[in-house]
């Protein structure tokens, strides 16, 4: 038996988010169908995350077990002539039998992006969110850093009924202007993982305290709160990207 260990990108636009789904097409059901068929075998991957509907990845692990003997650079090459144009897999290699996608991982890195512009970009329709006012860079900044360290992210977790632990570290929130395109915002924050919906809120919170919704220093109080209702609106999907996973 070996373990594989894959690296893939992908647009998420046409997909309900990784996970296989029994009424809709997330990206595990393609990816499992495109291995079965190449492995002549029944292949079940392991992802490193779920993602939300209309979400992309930069960078995406996933992992699977397979008794073929086919080569790692055949699988890149045989499942990226089976795939659809809008996911790619990037690279590929033998791993030990306890490596497991979601569970060996130690940190993911996020980023979001905003085009800050009057105009909407139709080549970014999806992949960005369109915000037409004004954005103060400094003020987002500063406020984005008291998400940084360890807390209680209950206030920033999308699930009415959390019950897993909400304690996570965040490494670093950084807020950017993309040096290709002024008009682009990228939130990029780094964490050893993240909670249902956790970045969106972030990123929505912060939009708020843009718009003066939310008082600029009011981060530390919306954790202490535990209360999603303090933080707040959940950003739109199509703005986040899986950026990193690191093990």
């Amino acid at each position: 038996m070996r373990n594989i260990k894959a690296v893939m990108s992908y647009d998420g636009t046409a997909y309900h988010g990784f996970q296989r789904q029994e009424n809709a097409v997330g990206i595990q059901n393609i990816l499992e169908e495109k291995l079965s068929y190449l492995t002549n075998g029944d292949v079940k991957v392991n992802g490193c995350s779920r993602t939300d509907t209309g979400v992309h990845a930069n960078e995406y692990c996933f992992s699977f077990n397979t008794e073929h003997p086919i080569p790692c650079n055949n699988i890149v090459r045989g499942l990226n002539s089976l795939l659809p144009d809008d996911i790619a897999i990037r690279s590929c290699e033998d791993v030990p039998l306890d490596f497991h996608a979601r569970y060996s991982c130690k940190g993911k890195e996020y980023m979001y992006l905003i085009l800050n512009s009057p105009v909407k970009d139709p080549f970014l329709a999806n992949r960005a969110f369109h915000y037409p006012y004004s954005l103060d860079i400094p003020l987002i900044r500063k406020a984005a850093q008291d998400l940084v360290g360890t807390h209680d992210f209950t206030s920033f977790c999308g699930t009415a009924n959390q019950k897993e632990n909400s304690v996570r570290t965040i490494e670093y929130f950084k807020v950017e202007t993309a040096a290709e395109n002024e008009n682009i915002v990228k939130f990029i924050v780094k964490g050893d993982g993240f909670l249902y919906n956790m970045v969106r809120i972030m990123a929505g919170t912060l939009i708020y305290i843009n718009e003066g919704r939310i008082p600029a220093d009011a981060v530390p109080y919306i954790l202490e709160a535990k209360d999603r209702n303090k933080a707040g609106k959940t950003a739109v999907p199509y703005g986040l990207y899986l950026n990193r996973v690191y093990y």
